[in-house]
């Protein structure tokens, strides 16, 4: 995982509600085959736009305060989130192409 951050309740609210370039948070649970299918493109997006937004995963059980503050009910479950402030949020498997048009929206 080059670049990307485990998120865990103690640097949540640094790492993403402080930063001020747009952050990916990929909510995922080991057991999950669809979080272990978009793993590979939510790292290419790392790689891709390192330096320009941050990706961190929260281990879904493993961080049940997290859980339950942002009402995770479904896993994988992505939030994009931009100055503090959740802008969209995909649940579910999504095209590699929905991940970049929001990821370019919040560059803009």
């Amino acid at each position: 995982m080059s670049g990307i951050i485990e998120l865990i309740e103690e640097n949540f609210d640094e790492v993403v509600m402080g930063s001020d370039i747009p952050v990916i948070v990929d909510f995922w649970a080991e057991w999950c085959g669809p979080c272990r299918m978009i793993n590979p493109l939510i790292e290419e997006l790392s790689s891709t736009y390192e330096g320009r937004i941050i990706v961190g995963k929260v281990n879904v059980d493993e961080q049940k305060e997290l859980v339950n503050k942002y009402g995770i009910r479904t896993v994988p479950t992505v939030y994009f989130v931009k100055n503090g402030e959740p802008k969209e949020k995909f649940t579910g498997s999504e095209s590699k192409e929905n991940y970049i048009e929001v990821i370019e929206e919040l560059l803009d």
